[in-house]
C-alpha cells in the first residue's frame, strides 16, 4: 500500500510543476486554441480540484461503511441530502455556519448508529440484503424529506471568513497597457480543497496510527479472533459507522454552500461515492482521495471540453479501471 502511494505522489510531481510552468508562461496560440483559454482551463481544473474535495469528503464516509465493514448502503446519499438540510436550518435559526456543521455531523452521525444498531448488524455478509434494504431505506428518507422540505432549491450562506473571491499567481491575460490579469478565485471553494485535506489526513491518521484503527481493521479480517481479545466490536463497528454517517452529513452542509440543496442530489452523490471508491479501492483513504481527484477532474474538465460526454467518460474511467485492476487503483487482492 505505501508502494503504491510513494507511486501516485511521485506522478502527481511533474504533473505539478507541469501545470506551475503553464500557469506562469506565456501560452503559444495553438496550445490557446486546443485549451480555449487560460482562464477557461485554470478554472475547471479548479473547479475540478474543489469538486474533488466535496466528491472526496462524501466517499470517504462510503467507503469505511462499504469497505471496512462491508456494509453495502446505497442509503448514504439520502445521509448526505438529510445533512444538508439540517445544516440550511440550523443556519437559519442561529446564522452559524459552525454549529450547522457540529449539528448535521451529529445528526446524521446518530442516524448511522440507529441504522447500524437496527437494520444493517441483523443483516450483516449478506449484501444483496443489505443492498435491497439500503435502497428502500434511501426511498423511504428520500420521501421523507420531501415531505418536510418540499420540492424547492435552497442555497446555506457561505460563511463570513470565506465569502467573496482572491487572486491567485496565474496569469489569465496581458493588457497592451502592460497591466497582468490574474485569475480570480471563490475562496469557499479554495477551503473546500483545504478542508478535504484535512480530513484525509485525520482519517489516514485514525485508521493507520491509532488502536481504533487497528481494531477496525482486525474486525473487518477476523472478527471472532478480535472478540476473544476482549474486544467489543459491535460498538467498534456502530462507531466506524457512525463516522461515515456524520462524514456525509459535514459534506451535505459543505455541498449545500458551494451548490445547492434539492431532491435529487442525494442519487448524485452516491454515484459518485460508488465511483470514486470502485476507482480508488474499497477501504483505502488515499485510493478514495486519487479517485475523487479523477473524477472531479474528468468531470469538470469534460463539461468544458467534450460537455455532451462529460458523464460518459467519468463511467469509463470506472470501466477501465474495473477491467484492469478490479480491486481497485489503491486496493489490495483479498
Amino acid at each position: 500500500m505505501q508502494n503504491k502511494l510513494t507511486f501516485w505522489i511521485a506522478t502527481s510531481v511533474p504533473v505539478a510543476l507541469l501545470l506551475v510552468i503553464l500557469a506562469t508562461i506565456s501560452w503559444p496560440e495553438w496550445l490557446e486554441a486546443i485549451l480555449l483559454s487560460r482562464k477557461a482551463f485554470f478554472s475547471a481544473l479548479l473547479n475540478g480540484l474543489s469538486v474533488a474535495g466535496l466528491y472526496f469528503i462524501v466517499a470517504a464516509g462510503f467507503s469505511l461503511i462499504f469497505g471496512l465493514m462491508r456494509n453495502v448502503n446505497l442509503a448514504h446519499g439520502a445521509m448526505y441530502l438529510f445533512g444538508a438540510y439540517v445544516g440550511y436550518e440550523i443556519v437559519g435559526v442561529t446564522g452559524s455556519w459552525v454549529l450547522a456543521a457540529i449539528g448535521a455531523t451529529l445528526c446524521v452521525g446518530a442516524l448511522g448508529i440507529i441504522l447500524q444498531l437496527f437494520v444493517f448488524r441483523h443483516i450483516e455478509k449478506d449484501e444483496i440484503r443489505q443492498t435491497l434494504v439500503s435502497i428502500g431505506l434511501a426511498i423511504l428518507l428520500g420521501d421523507l424529506m420531501m415531505g418536510i422540505w418540499g420540492g424547492q432549491t435552497y442555497q446555506i450562506p457561505v460563511p463570513e471568513l470565506f465569502k467573496g473571491a482572491v487572486k491567485l499567481p496565474i496569469v489569465t491575460a496581458v493588457r497592451s497597457s502592460g497591466d497582468i490579469v490574474q485569475l480570480s478565485y471563490p475562496i469557499y471553494r479554495l477551503a473546500i480543497i483545504g478542508m478535504a485535506i484535512v480530513i484525509g489526513f485525520g482519517l489516514y491518521g485514525l485508521l493507520n496510527r491509532t488502536r481504533i484503527g487497528v481494531m477496525v481493521r482486525a474486525g473487518v479480517d477476523d472478527r471472532m479472533m478480535l472478540m476473544a481479545c476482549g474486544v467489543n466490536v459491535e460498538i467498534v463497528f456502530v462507531a466506524i459507522f457512525a463516522l461515515g454517517a456524520g462524514l456525509a452529513g459535514l459534506a451535505g452542509l459543505i455541498g449545500g454552500a458551494a451548490l445547492s440543496v434539492s431532491p435529487g442530489e442525494d442519487l448524485r452523490y452516491l454515484l459518485a461515492s460508488l465511483v470514486v471508491v470502485i476507482v480508488g479501492g474499497m477501504g483505502s483513504i488515499g485510493g478514495a482521495a486519487i479517485g475523487a481527484v479523477l473524477v472531479g477532474l474528468t468531470e469538470q474538465l469534460g463539461l468544458v471540453y467534450f460537455p455532451a460526454y462529460s458523464a460518459v467518460i467519468t463511467f469509463l474511467i470506472m470501466v477501465v479501471t474495473l477491467m484492469v485492476r478490479p480491486q481497485g487503483l489503491m486496493g489490495g487482492r483479498q
